[in-house]
């Protein structure tokens, strides 16, 4: 008795979490940890579709590899008790230098899908960008975000109403063939409140992705016997799947054409509807179409950066597509700097790919990039664990890059420019 008095007095006992999600979550300290998680709950088809890359997929493992050549010259001796993450994007007020990016069939991970990761975004002021073939329609996203603005007012500090107020909403755009369609999805994201079009510019035509191709995986999936099988050995998300309604591409749902409700590669897909001959001299009909302003997704050359600018486009993403697309492509971060030396301040300039750390973000912006992007993470996340997982994803890199900043005696996003070693 004496014995078990002296340890209480000196252990504190954990108390059980009966949340297994949030168990296992607590267990991770990366989002290495958390894509081990999404591929353990996940089917092999369904990971691979969002965990895999073009081809040999060099370039992916380079976008994130390329951080790890970029290194910080830490000051000290700085007063650090109070650190600003946030920077401008667009004209929006942002809390951190992060977005998340588009990515398409989210609603394959789990039912909630594009909401789900909406919901988060919106809980900590971070932009959201729902993708062309987004499973959750244009007005779910926005209602879904007014949701949680709605909740702010009532259960929030003053200071995170402020952040979820802010929240905006981006919508990616594939340009289709059809122009009229283009037309009614810009239209209709506008009036849903969508503050920025994002013109991914990568996509002339589908890079091939081995790892698809190897599985036959089709949107939505067919089921064949290694589909069955790996159904049963994933029972969460079998159940999930199959009580839902099917999954289509929601922004054009109806449209028994185009809305990926027949099973077909997303190859085919896309090279059968979006306009292979989008041009430099479209982004005028997509301005005049919006009046919003436009981000071009997918610059991969000095030369596509200035003429960005120069055809007054607000924003581009140094992007491969997450190495998706073409494997031979430079990493965004190693493009960065040359990019920067040749468009300065006139343009404002994102990276996306690569991200994995609260570091990534932080050399990314030292080296003069106004915010980073990311998708795989928090698709990790939302297979990890639905909403949960996203959440934790989410807190997982703003914690990062305060410690990182406070770590390199950076007070603001603007002193960190001079801390790279090059």
């Amino acid at each position: 008795m004496g014995l078990f008095t002296t340890l209480r007095s000196v252990v504190a006992l954990r108390r059980f979490d009966f949340n297994g999600r949030r168990r296992r979550l607590a267990k991770c300290g990366d989002i290495d940890d958390v894509r081990r998680l999404a591929k353990r709950n996940l089917p092999g088809g369904v990971f691979d579709y969002f965990d895999g890359a073009a081809e040999t997929e060099w370039s992916m493992v380079n976008n994130s590899a390329a951080f790890e050549r970029v290194h910080l010259t830490p000051r000290v001796l700085v007063d650090v008790s109070h650190i600003d993450t946030s920077v401008t994007v667009m004209g929006t007020r942002m809390p951190f230098p992060f977005a998340f990016s588009p990515t398409g069939f989210t609603r394959i991970a789990t039912s909630a899908g594009e909401t789900a990761v909406a919901r988060v975004a919106a809980r900590h002021g971070v932009p959201y960008t729902l993708s062309t073939l987004g499973t959750r329609s244009i007005e779910e996203v926005a209602a879904a975000r007014a949701s949680v603005t709605t909740a702010a007012v009532t259960g929030q500090t003053a200071a995170k109403q402020t952040a979820t107020a802010a929240s905006p909403l981006w919508y990616q755009l594939y340009v289709w063939k059809d122009r009229g369609l283009s037309r009614e999805l810009v239209q209709r994201a506008k009036a849903a409140g969508y503050q920025a079009i994002m013109v991914t510019v990568d996509t002339a035509v589908f890079g091939r992705r081995n790892r698809d191709v190897r599985r036959g995986f089709t949107l939505p999936p067919k089921i064949g016997l290694e589909t069955f099988i790996d159904g049963v050995r994933h029972p969460r998300w079998t159940f999930d799947f199959v009580s839902h309604e099917p999954i289509t591409f929601s922004a054009v749902s109806g449209r028994g054409d185009v809305d990926g409700s027949t099973a077909i590669t997303l190859s085919d897909y896309v090279n059968s509807q979006f306009d292979a001959s989008l041009s430099w001299r479209d982004l005028d009909w997509v301005r005049s179409e919006s009046g919003l302003p436009i981000m071009l997704k997918g610059i991969q050359s000095v030369e596509d950066a200035v003429r960005a600018r120069s055809e007054g486009v607000e924003a581009i993403a140094l992007s491969n597509h997450g190495g998706r697309q073409f494997d031979g492509s430079p990493a965004p971060i190693e493009l960065l700097p040359s990019v920067m030396d040749a468009v300065g301040d006139g343009i404002e300039v994102l990276v996306d790919g690569g991200v994995r750390r609260g570091s990534d973000v932080v050399k990314a912006c030292a080296l003069g990039a106004r915010a980073v992007m990311f998708g795989r993470p928090y698709l990790y996340g939302l297979g990890a664990a639905g909403e949960l997982g996203v959440e934790w994803v989410i807190n997982y890199f703003t914690a990062g890059v305060k410690r990182t900043m406070a770590l390199v005696g950076a007070t603001d996003v603007a002193s960190l420019r001079g801390l790279v070693r090059r």
